[in-house]
């Protein structure tokens, strides 16, 4: 229910604001003003580009295989939207209660790929099966280094439940607040796992440039290559089933923001922690199940994912686009090497020094 009642309004309300953030992220480095006629400073330009969107019409090329063409929008949709309902929103709200949440979640998002390659093949266009092809080799290949940078932190914390592992990375402990809601840590920003095991930096590292070539972005959107492949795996779309499309990119794009915060950047807990007598943690979080816990949960959750949001969009308008078999050497020659390293590194410290 948490995954219909907040994240599918909000996932709408993000796209429509991310799509014009985007813009003027793009116009600020380009040196340019973006968006400023449609509504005061062009903040309704992107709603009407959604309204003129969703009048178009429809058009089905005569040559498509039309029961794939027409399915793929909604199976990339719901394999993205599904990952949503096992993840925590704060303390006390939370979605699928779930103990297998990060298998879970892993396993459905990897499901676009079928969608994806149904678009391809449905449209019976070559622009488009490119796209198609390329997107499932490079989703399967960067599943592999992201599957390795998750397990790293599942190692260290010892459970596949994501509102676990946000629970370790505050000032409650879970066992404690069970029997009597002892504050256990200086909490804040000190209690996030990149901190409490510093290698981790460097596994997120690697999670966050899997995480974009996952989300098929700048510098790894070789499927919608638009001057190679005019729009590649979505070419014949339009109208609402193209923005269906577009709705599960930016709804991924959310999605591997919000697990690294909650796998890496201490979940829905502050960043402040407790300094002496100034109780900056307990004062920003809020008491676990009331109002004001809910309140700071969901605020620091939402804020820590719009700041990786906003860098996804820095290095779409920052770095080129690699080649493919660039994309490929990346994964396969660094990116998964380096993963395994961790896993060992994960595991003789999990074993050795704690």
């Amino acid at each position: 229910m948490i995954a219909f009642l907040f994240y599918l309004p909000f996932l709408f309300l993000f796209v429509v604001l991310a799509v014009y953030a985007e813009r003027k992220v793009s116009a600020f480095m380009q040196d340019r003003i973006g968006p400023m006629v449609t509504g005061k400073y062009g903040l309704l330009q992107t709603v009407a580009d959604v309204l003129k969107m969703l009048q178009k019409e429809d058009i089905k090329p005569f040559a498509i295989d039309k029961n794939l063409f027409l399915l793929a929008p909604l199976v990339i949709f719901a394999s993205v939207f599904a990952g949503f309902a096992v993840l925590p929103l704060t303390s006390g709200l939370r979605g699928s209660t779930a103990e297998t949440g990060i298998y879970f979640l892993l396993g459905v998002v990897s499901l676009d790929v079928v969608g994806i390659l149904m678009a391809g093949w449905g449209s019976n266009n070559k622009y488009s099966l490119f796209g198609s092809m390329r997107s499932v080799a490079q989703i399967v290949s960067y599943e592999i280094p992201l599957g390795l940078s998750v397990l790293c932190v599942v190692m260290l914390s010892q459970t596949l439940d994501l509102q676990e592992i946000s629970y370790q990375q505050g000032i409650f402990n879970t066992g404690l607040l069970v029997e009597n809601g002892t504050i256990t840590s200086m909490g804040g920003i000190l209690s996030w796992n990149i901190f409490r095991y510093p290698f981790l930096i460097f596994v997120f590292v690697i999670y966050f440039i899997s995480s974009l070539a996952e989300s098929n972005r700048t510098p790894f959107d070789l499927p919608e290559s638009e001057s190679e492949l005019i729009g590649g795996f979505h070419t014949e779309y339009s109208g609402f089933r193209w923005a269906i499309i577009m709705l599960s990119e930016y709804g991924l794009m959310l999605l591997v923001s919000i697990l690294a915060v909650v796998l890496f950047l201490g979940s829905w807990n502050t960043i402040f922690p407790n300094i002496g007598s100034f109780a900056l943690a307990e004062w920003t979080s809020g008491t676990p199940g009331t109002l004001t816990g809910h309140a700071w949960g969901v605020f620091w959750l939402i804020s820590k994912a719009m700041v990786l949001v906003y860098v996804q969009m820095w290095i779409r308008w920052t770095l080129p686009r690699v080649r493919v078999d660039q994309m490929m050497a990346i994964s396969w020659k660094y990116l998964t090497p380096i993963a395994l390293l961790f896993v060992f590194i994960a595991g003789v410290w999990k074993l050795w020094i704690i």
